[in-house]
């Protein structure tokens, strides 16, 4: 059962129209009548390669002993390719000089869409912030067996690499 977060008020569920196009049934505050469409975050991850695509960063975060892809949530009023830049440079100091979308997931845990990016950067001289453990530069193979099995990150580095080069 929801909740209005404004008045608190149960929350009914309703057919919204938009501009005469249907949105589908949204929760709706029959109190303060508005929708109250549902919240979640959004995060960015990457498969970072090197500057001729011949290499993929993994990294190890968290005293966790398994490799994955850089990661991070999205700010408020931050784009996509903002969020994606900053986190690449926060986590290990690289500068991206392209990037292409890979695909989205929905990831329930953490009530997140991560949007994955195919990301190239600059050079192979990383330098790792205090959120980040260990990370290594591998061949996509030696990427392939490395990277943390049956993760979202596994299913991103394999779907970039089925779409290397460009």
């Amino acid at each position: 059962m929801n909740f209005c977060e404004i008045c608190g008020e149960k929350l009914t569920e309703k057919e919204c129209e938009n501009c005469g196009i249907s949105e589908g049934i949204v929760p709706y505050c029959p109190n303060c009548k508005e929708f109250r469409f549902p919240h979640f975050n959004t995060a960015v991850s990457s498969v970072i390669y090197n500057y001729d695509f011949s290499k993929i960063l993994l990294i190890k975060q968290y005293k966790k002993d398994y490799n994955i892809l850089v990661a991070g949530y999205v700010n408020k009023g931050e784009t996509l390719e903002c969020a994606l830049k900053r986190e690449i440079k926060e986590e290990v100091g690289l500068n991206i000089i392209s990037f292409k979308f890979n695909e989205s997931r929905y990831f329930e845990k953490s009530n997140s869409l991560i949007c994955n990016f195919i990301t190239n950067a600059e050079n192979e001289n990383f330098t790792l912030n205090n959120e980040v453990d260990f990370a290594k530069w591998y061949t996509g193979q030696e990427a392939k067996e490395a990277v943390f099995k049956n993760s979202f990150a596994e299913y991103f580095l394999n779907l970039s690499l089925s779409k290397i080069p460009f």
